[in-house]
């Protein structure tokens, strides 16, 4: 009865503990994207592209193409912004354990086992950029769908860096019925390779 006592305990503690750690994440990240317009964007966005490929006139879908086109670049430009101003954040703050589950201080007894918050936003803001300039010539569609991919892979990260990897694919999954892996096939190569560097360590 002692050692289940003490078990409860213990799981009460790493509870709270993590709950903590994860309301800190929360604000600092909240803090940094107040200043911007990202979510919004990356909603008028999506709403836009299911718009566009629904579209049967083709006169009418190349105005909303044309339309979601000054979205894109406000997105781009906006989350590169984010991305530098997060950059000059305490590098002990930014650091991401790549455990499965949250654990408290798994960051610092771990460090091995963690990714930098600072780096993988650059990762993203060069994709997003990358994919919004459409440097591969990709068709609308092709480039509608590879942005996308890149906006999500960015949300999951996010997701990931306030509570646990485990966490953020279940919220990719249940708000965009699809999977980290499917994502992460679905973005450039060059942002999947620099992730999966960085991921690596």
């Amino acid at each position: 009865m002692d050692i289940l006592l003490l078990g409860i305990l213990i799981a009460i503690g790493i509870f709270m503990l993590n709950a903590k750690q994860q309301r800190q994440r929360i604000v600092l990240l909240a803090s940094h994207l107040g200043h911007y317009q990202i979510e919004k964007l990356m909603e008028n966005l999506t709403e836009g592209y299911l718009r566009a490929l629904g579209e049967n006139d083709p006169e009418r879908r190349e105005q909303v193409w044309s339309l979601l086109r000054t979205t894109e670049l406000q997105l781009s430009e906006q989350f590169t912004r984010f991305a530098a101003e997060f950059a000059r954040v305490d590098p002990a703050q930014a650091r991401v354990s790549t455990l499965a589950l949250a654990l408290p201080f798994a960051d610092q007894w771990l460090p091995g086992a963690t990714f930098d918050m600072r780096q993988a936003l650059q990762v993203h803001a060069q994709g997003i950029e990358r994919a919004v300039r459409n440097e591969a010539g990709r068709s609308l569609r092709d480039k509608a769908f590879t942005l996308s991919a890149e906006l999500f892979l960015m949300q999951h990260t996010c997701h990931w860096f306030c509570k646990s990897k485990t966490i953020a694919s279940a919220r990719l999954l249940a708000r965009h019925q699809t999977s980290h892996e499917q994502v992460l096939d679905a973005v450039a190569p060059e942002t999947r390779s620099a992730y999966l560097a960085l991921l690596r360590g």
